[in-house]
């Protein structure tokens, strides 16, 4: 690999940050936030929720497995950038087909090493998330901070209209076994979903195929009244709201169908961004926390059982406490104390903010994906 070029970094909080490059070179305005997850450095990469926004990995060692196709989350990466403390140039893994370095150049991503990411984190978890920008192009302070302040920040724009689907297609794969290295035999389907892909990782189409579900995955600009005549007519048993980017607040279309779909009775689940969504269209609008939950070992309580899962998140926004007037609080952070999952009352409808799917993190919460089977056979 050739010598790294220097990448040159501004906050807008004044901070200003020189450090080495690999991956893209580029000039790039995003969101900075932190991830606290050990493993998964590509699916976290491809995960449209990830879009507009830099990463900084807590884990110091990024690139040491490299990539592959199967660990993709999506045909494409889709954070902006990522800040790692050292990136491992030499990757060995059995798995393996290319390097990080070689991902990101290919998907036109920022990468950011040799650079003090505990330093980035506790500024994050003090500050809170904020715009910065990034480039290997521009070294001048006030020509970086010009750029920045001139560009629209995360919540101006609807990522969403770049990463849902364009065609409704079916999805056939189930779960992929990481101790067999193999996809899981999908089960004969008891029940047809549709999916709204708002930015859906590959993976919770894979759980809800291994569940029992058939699956369809329709664009975000859906229309109520076709799903709901669908729904009468026994054509589907449900609706799936999937993850995705951005501020749900901005999603005003799809809040509107989703109202449709609440008062004609369509049992729903939501995951992420869909359990935002869910919350709006409700009439109860979310909220940005200082930095979000972004990682693999965030501690939930499962309010019915009484048991603590630990599980996979990646989220901004959340849903507000005064919810419990409508909605009866089925999963809580033990971190913080926020809302991880409802169970809506009069409704068959229920969400969750943290993602069961994993992938990666660990697979505790795999069992709502039954849940939600449940549901819909009822």
């Amino acid at each position: 690999m050739a010598e790294m070029k220097k990448a040159y970094i501004y906050l807008e909080n004044g901070t200003f940050l020189e450090a080495n490059s690999f991956g893209a070179d580029a000039t790039t305005v995003g969101e900075i936030v932190f991830n606290t997850s050990l493993t998964g450095y590509q699916e976290v990469m491809s995960d449209p929720s990830y879009a507009g926004q830099f990463v900084t990995f807590t884990m110091p060692e990024i690139g040491n497995v490299g990539v592959n196709k199967q660990d993709m989350e999506s045909l494409s990466a889709h954070a902006k950038g990522m800040f790692v403390r050292k990136y491992q140039k030499r990757h060995s893994n059995f798995r393996s087909e290319d390097s990080l370095d070689a991902f990101l150049k290919e998907h036109g991503v920022m990468g950011i090493c040799d650079i003090d990411t505990r330093y980035l984190t506790k500024m994050l978890r003090n500050e809170g998330a904020m715009m910065m920008i990034a480039s290997t192009e521009i070294s001048d302070k006030e020509e970086l901070k010009k750029t920045l302040e001139s560009s629209p920040r995360i919540e101006d724009v609807n990522y969403i209209e770049q990463v849902s689907t364009k065609e409704s297609y079916k999805h056939t794969q189930s779960t992929y076994s990481r101790t067999d290295f193999e996809y899981e035999d999908a089960p004969e389907a008891k029940a047809k979903i549709v999916a709204i892909d708002f930015g859906v990782k590959r993976n919770i189409l894979n759980e809800l195929v291994s569940a029992g579900f058939e699956v369809e995955v329709i664009p975000n600009d859906f229309s109520a009244d076709e799903l709901i005549k669908k729904h009468l007519n026994k054509e589907i048993d449900g609706v799936f709201l999937s993850n995705g980017p951005g501020d749900p607040l901005v999603l005003k279309k799809e809040q509107e169908q989703i109202k449709k779909l609440i008062s004609a009775k369509v049992p729903m689940f939501g995951i992420c961004l869909g359990h935002q969504l869910l919350s709006i269209s409700h009439g109860y609008d979310t909220y940005k926390l200082k930095f979000g939950h972004h990682g693999g070992n965030h501690p939930v309580k499962n309010e019915k059982t009484g048991l603590v899962e630990i599980t996979a998140q990646n989220h901004n926004y959340n849903v507000p406490d005064n919810i419990v007037e409508i909605a009866e609080v089925t999963h809580s952070n033990l971190f913080d104390g926020t809302i991880e999952g409802l169970k809506y009352n009069d409704s068959p409808i229920f969400s969750v903010q943290h993602h069961p799917e994993s992938s990666p993190g660990p697979k505790e919460s795999r069992y709502i994906f039954s849940n939600f089977l449940e549901l819909v056979k009822r």
